[in-house]
C-alpha cells in the first residue's frame, strides 16, 4: 500500500499569508511526479501554529525520487523579482511518515 509523508510546519500568524501563498504559486509542481498520489495544505484553526502538509504516494521510493528532484530544485530557487533566495515562511518543521494500513473510500464515489 501507499505511504504518507506529513511535513509539520511551524508558521508564526504574520507568516500564514506567505507560506500559503507560495504553495499557491507552485500547486502543480508535484502532480506529475511519479508515484504521486495525493496533496492537502491544512491550516490550523485553533490550538496550534502549526500547517500540515500532507502528501501520499505510492511507495517510499517515489518520494525520495521527488525530494531529490523536483523539491530540491523548487527550494533551491531565488525570487523572481530580488533574485535572492526566499526567506522561509515557516519556524520549524518535521516530518512524519507512515504506511497506509487501511482505507476507505464513499461508496458513491
Amino acid at each position: 500500500m501507499s505511504v504518507v509523508k506529513i511535513n509539520v510546519l511551524t508558521v508564526p500568524a504574520e507568516q500564514r499569508e506567505t507560506l500559503e501563498k507560495r504553495f499557491a504559486a507552485r500547486a502543480h509542481a508535484v502532480e506529475n511526479s511519479d508515484g504521486f498520489e495525493w496533496f492537502e495544505l491544512l491550516r490550523p484553526v485553533e490550538g496550534t501554529d502549526n500547517y500540515l502538509v500532507y502528501t501520499r504516494w505510492r511507495d517510499e521510493e517515489s518520494f525520495q525520487a521527488w525530494m531529490e528532484g523536483p523539491m530540491k530544485a523548487a527550494h533551491q530557487g531565488a525570487d523572481a523579482d530580488s533574485g535572492e533566495r526566499p526567506k522561509p515562511a515557516a519556524s520549524h518543521s518535521t516530518l512524519w511518515s507512515f504506511d497506509v494500513v487501511q482505507q476507505a473510500a464513499p461508496k458513491n464515489a
